[in-house]
């Protein structure tokens, strides 16, 4: 199995730095564009079917990416956003105290407290890695090429413990994966690792050839 892990393109609450977490805020035109971009680095890549948490930037994104291909989407809320509960709407840049306690969730992840409504860390690392487990032992998708569209949290919660560190002050060591980033993981023997992590949608159609293509075809 590969998995093909894509965070969703861009929103106009990325822009300004608004916190989403579960709000349902749509892709702006340029997100609409790195997901263009990112489906054109994957058109000839084998793709059987494809998982995207419910959330429309998310899903939206997934079915850019598809384009024509007559393949399943499925929905999994344990790969949306994490949420930020009374969080969700602030600014992320904002020099009130509810702005500098969110920040923690960045700059010190370890010391930040989810307030009322919100999920913990350890939360969303629960119920991604509940989400991986499955897809692992899922024999019958063993030889499939799998596209998975969520978000940088959850996103970062899966590939941390794919690295096999659980660690919430660590949290973001990886730093947050751009929007429409793309990382693939091959899963073996119920083994998950990761093959490659590519930043930019425009790179690839190059890379993907270089690294990927024995895996399209498997």
């Amino acid at each position: 199995m590969v998995l093909y892990v894509v965070r969703h393109g861009e929103t106009d609450w990325n822009k300004v730095k608004r916190v989403q977490g579960h709000t349902d805020i749509p892709l702006n035109e340029y997100g609409r564009h790195l997901a263009r971009e990112t489906a054109k680095g994957l058109k000839e890549t084998r793709i059987d079917l494809a998982i995207t948490s419910p959330l429309i930037r998310a899903k939206e994104t997934a079915q850019i990416i598809l384009g024509t291909r007559q393949i399943p989407l499925l929905e999994d809320p344990r790969i949306k956003e994490i949420g930020f509960g009374e969080y969700e709407g602030v600014s992320c840049n904002g020099e009130d105290p509810v702005s500098r306690a969110f920040r923690l969730f960045f700059n010190a992840p370890g010391e930040y407290i989810a307030p009322k409504g919100a999920e913990t860390i350890e939360e969303l690392y629960e119920r991604t890695g509940d989400f991986l487990k499955e897809l692992c032992e899922k024999e019958e998708w063993q030889q499939k090429n799998i596209l998975i569209s969520t978000h940088g949290a959850a996103m970062t919660a899966l590939l941390n413990r794919i690295r096999g560190s659980l660690s919430v002050e660590s949290f973001w060591q990886e730093k947050v994966p751009p929007n429409c980033s793309v990382t693939t993981v091959q899963i073996e023997n119920g083994v998950p690792r990761m093959i490659c992590h590519i930043l930019l949608p425009l790179l690839l159609p190059l890379l993907l050839l270089i690294i990927l293509l024995p895996f399209s075809f498997s």
